[in-house]
C-alpha cells in the first residue's frame, strides 16, 4: 500500500471543495495549520497522519494503528469479501479507514496477522529487502522424514515463477508436524515445497513475524494492539 502524500493546498480544495486560489488566500491570512504549525506554503507536503486545521475546523486527525488478529480458519486476509468474514471484519469498536493487512494468510490458514494504517510501516516489514523471517507451525497428512530438510535448506525451483527460493529452516516437532522459517513468501509456498514430496498440508498456523509474536492468550479470532517495543523495532 502506498503512503497517502500530497500537497497541503490540493488536499483542502478537495475536502472543501473550493479552488486553490480560495486556498491559496486562506494560507495567506494564516488560517491553515498542519500539526499546530501556521502553513506559509501552498506546496508543503502533508500524509494521511497530518493534523490538519482550516479556520479552526479539524479536517484531519488520524492516529497510527497496529494490531495483531490471531486469524482464524475460514477468515479471509482482506478489508472487504462478499463471501467470507475479513480479517477486519474482525477488528470491531475500531476505525477501519485505510486499514490494510501486512503479509496476509490463505482462508484456511490460521495465526499471526498484522493489520495497520501506517503503510510505510507496512513496507518496511513486508519487503523482500527487509528479509523478515516468518515462522509457521504445519501439520502435515504424511510423516515427514530428514530429507525434507536438506531439501528445504537448499531450495526449490519454482518452474512458474522461475525463480528457486532462499534456504528455509525446517525443525520437525513429530513425524506430522513441523516448524518452517522462511524469509520470503511466495504465493503458497509451504503448500508446494510439501507439495514436491507429495505430502499436503492439513494445517497451516503462523507463529511470528520477525520480533513480533503471536500472543499465547489470545483467542482465535481475538486482537489487541502492538505494543511499543513490538511496533518501533520495525526499521523504517
Amino acid at each position: 500500500m502506498i503512503s497517502k502524500r500530497g500537497r497541503i493546498d490540493t488536499f483542502i480544495a478537495k475536502r472543501l471543495q473550493i479552488p486553490k486560489k480560495a486556498v491559496k488566500e486562506l494560507i495567506a491570512n494564516n488560517q491553515v495549520l498542519v500539526d499546530e504549525v501556521v502553513v506559509t506554503q501552498a506546496d508543503l507536503q502533508i500524509n494521511e497522519f497530518s493534523f490538519i486545521v482550516c479556520q479552526d475546523q479539524i479536517l484531519q486527525q488520524r492516529t497510527r494503528q497496529y494490531w495483531m488478529l490471531n486469524k482464524p480458519k475460514g477468515v479471509v486476509s482482506a478489508t472487504v469479501d462478499k463471501q467470507h468474514p475479513t480479517a477486519v471484519d474482525l477488528l470491531t469498536g475500531v476505525d477501519k479507514e485505510l486499514l490494510h493487512i501486512a503479509g496476509r494468510l490463505d482462508v484456511n490458514s490460521t495465526g499471526l496477522l498484522l493489520i495497520t494504517n501506517d503503510a510505510k510501516w507496512s513496507q518496511a516489514l513486508m519487503s523482500p529487502e527487509a528479509k523478515v523471517t516468518k515462522s509457521y507451525q504445519v501439520t502435515l497428512a504424511n510423516a515427514i522424514d530428514e530429507q525434507y530438510i536438506e531439501a528445504f535448506a537448499q531450495g526449490m525451483w519454482f518452474e512458474y515463477e522461475g525463480i528457486t527460493t532462499q534456504p528455509a529452516t525446517l525443525i520437525p516437532i513429530t513425524r506430522y508436524q513441523a516448524i518452517v522459517e522462511l524469509k520470503e513468501g511466495k504465493y503458497h509456498q509451504i503448500k508446494r515445497m510439501f507439495g514436491r514430496f507429495r505430502n499436503p498440508v492439513i494445517g497451516l498456523h503462523r507463529q511470528s513475524i520477525g520480533k513480533i509474536i503471536l500472543d499465547k492468550n489470545l483467542p482465535a479470532g481475538e486482537f489487541r494492539a502492538l505494543t511499543a517495543d513490538e511496533v518501533n523495532w520495525v526499521k523504517l
